[in-house]
């Protein structure tokens, strides 16, 4: 697979945007709801869904949010309502909802099982809240994730962000995303921001939750995808496709249909 250049955006953009709004008529629903985090992805993805014509919710969900995604995200949500006069947003707190659920559950002694669940479970909320606003506007949940993350190392909550009717930038590698986002004129500041999923509530990024970045995991895919092994490379190199591999193994169960037991006795 060859990188789109910036030319190829504009084709790109209007092939998503014409596959979103026929989506939509054929399931017969009003629009789409977002959830805007303040990152790339869900700026992308909100502005394609935008320019359907359809009705566009965007949605903030902040749960202990830290004040720059929040900003991010709200600036991105006001440049597209005055781009846009078909997209509506609502901000819905689950900061007491999930503070509630922590009160509520057993705390496990094993502190980094206990962070990494509570962090699925803030992605969990949020789906819920998605899927509630779509029954009640009759709309669509519209995933963000890009093909890293949801074809390559399963970057993402299972039933979490990873619950959603249809993923428009899935076949898109995140630098795709990027040059997506320039051509459709996001937020400087969303553009020059570093990747974060912000669900432990700190200032850790997805490159120190992944060991790598963004570009490096593009080439380890595309490595993998062309049969390549560890063997095949030394020093970062390696080292990056090794955990390419790790990651796409123990995430494997994301990214595959659920295994059904079938009775043939």
């Amino acid at each position: 697979m060859t990188k789109k250049s910036i030319f190829e955006a504009e084709k790109v953009n209007m092939h998503i945007v014409n596959w979103l709004k026929a989506y939509a008529e054929n399931a017969n629903v009003n629009g789409f709801v977002i959830g805007i985090s303040g990152g790339v992805d869900s700026a992308v993805t909100s502005t394609l869904c935008a320019q359907t014509g359809l009705q566009v919710l965007c949605v903030e969900m902040p749960i202990h949010q830290a004040e720059s995604h929040v900003k991010r995200a709200q600036e991105h949500i006001e440049q597209l309502k005055s781009r846009f006069s078909n997209v509506q947003s609502v901000q819905t707190d689950l900061t007491a909802v999930f503070e509630t659920f922590k009160q509520s559950v057993p705390h496990s002694i094993d502190e980094t099982k206990f962070n990494l669940s509570l962090a699925n479970t803030r992605a969990r909320l949020r789906m819920t809240t998605l899927y509630y606003l779509a029954g009640i506007h009759g709309l669509l949940v519209a995933g963000t994730g890009n093909k890293v993350e949801d074809f390559g190392v399963g970057f993402y909550t299972k039933y979490g962000d990873g619950g959603v009717d249809l993923s428009p930038i899935a076949d898109l590698m995140k630098s795709e995303v990027y040059e997506l986002g320039q051509y459709l004129k996001i937020p400087t500041s969303i553009q020059k921001a570093s990747p974060t999923d912000g669900l432990f509530g700190d200032d850790r990024t997805d490159e120190d939750q992944l060991g790598a970045s963004y570009d490096e995991l593009e080439w380890a895919m595309l490595a993998n995808e062309s049969g390549k092994k560890a063997s095949d490379f030394e020093g970062r190199q390696k080292n990056v496709f090794e955990i390419y591999k790790r990651l796409n193994t123990a995430n494997r169960h994301k990214m595959e249909p659920i295994p059904v037991c079938e009775i043939k006795i």
